[in-house]
Parts: C-alpha cells; sequence; structure tokens
C-alpha cells in the first residue's frame, strides 16, 4: 500500500497547535525561534515536548546548554511570531523588536508575552528533519494571562 501524501499533508495539518517563542541563551548570547510543534508530556514531574529543526542555529545551543524557555504568546501577536520565524543571519538580532527579562534561570523572556516557562532537557531523540526534546518545566513567570495563539488562528501552515 502507497502512502496517500495529500492525505497525510492535509489531515497532520489538521494537528492543533500553539504558536510559542523559544528563547536561549549561551553564555552571552541570546537567540530564539517560532516554535509550533509543543506539547505537555507530563504532570508529575512538569514535562513539555517540543520538536526543533536540526538546521538550525538553535538546535545547537539548546544541545549545548540542554535549557531553553517557552514564551507563550497572545492571540494578537501574529507579528511577532513573524518576526521569529523568518531565518536571521546573526544572534540575538530578533529581540530588538519586543522587550524582554531574564528569568530566574537566566532565559530571556519576553515582557508583552502571556509568560514563560524555563525549562531544562532531560531527554531527547533525534529522528528525520527534527530533534524532539523532552524538558522539565523549572521556573514559570506568568505574566497577564490572556487568550494564545494557534497556528490555525494565523493562517499559516507548518507540517503535513
Amino acid at each position: 500500500m502507497t502512502l496517500n501524501l495529500e492525505a497525510k499533508k492535509v489531515l497532520l495539518r489538521k494537528i492543533p497547535h500553539g504558536i510559542f517563542i523559544c528563547t536561549l541563551r549561551e553564555g552571552e548570547d541570546i537567540n530564539g525561534f517560532t516554535a509550533s510543534w509543543v506539547t505537555q508530556g507530563s504532570f508529575v514531574p512538569p514535562l513539555v515536548v517540543m520538536a526543533v529543526r536540526k538546521e538550525g542555529s538553535s538546535h545547537e545551543i539548546i544541545k549545548r546548554t540542554n535549557k531553553f524557555c517557552l514564551n507563550v504568546l497572545r492571540s494578537d501577536q501574529k507579528d511577532l511570531a513573524a518576526i521569529f520565524f523568518k531565518p536571521q543571519k546573526g544572534l540575538g538580532g530578533r529581540f530588538e523588536s519586543t522587550p524582554y527579562k531574564f528569568g530566574e534561570f537566566g532565559l530571556p523572556i519576553l515582557e508583552d508575552a502571556i509568560g514563560g516557562i524555563e525549562c531544562k532537557v532531560v531527554g531527547s531523540i533525534s529522528q528525520g528533519d527534527h530533534s524532539v526534546f523532552v524538558a522539565e518545566v523549572i521556573s514559570a513567570d506568568l505574566i497577564k494571562d490572556s487568550e494564545s495563539l494557534n497556528l490555525s488562528s494565523t493562517g499559516w501552515s507548518y507540517g503535513g
């Protein structure tokens, strides 16, 4: 039996995804990217699961530092998500578009987001063109609760 590629594409794009900005820090360098393949993985301990494209510089930073921060975006922050989605030439430049502070574990938390969770990688698997990182939530900073941004509301498609 042959995989129906069109059906696969349509159906995989129906999986709901939130839109997050994943921020990183290595020494004095900060970086960030738009992440949509994210889910909660466990209550105790609190775990999140995130897939990250292997080609990007952020992938290697996560592998080296074993830390990242997921910033939950408000439903009206599509433009900010777009800034962090576009490829960039150097680290840090995207942060000129939004204020941030450093969280308890030194990772950038966007001050205009709903909040951020700092995470410590506890496991990973590398298959295909992405790596899947499993990480424990080690701090949570709720700035202001609101409706969150999701992929279907942006009109974008990532996946399939």
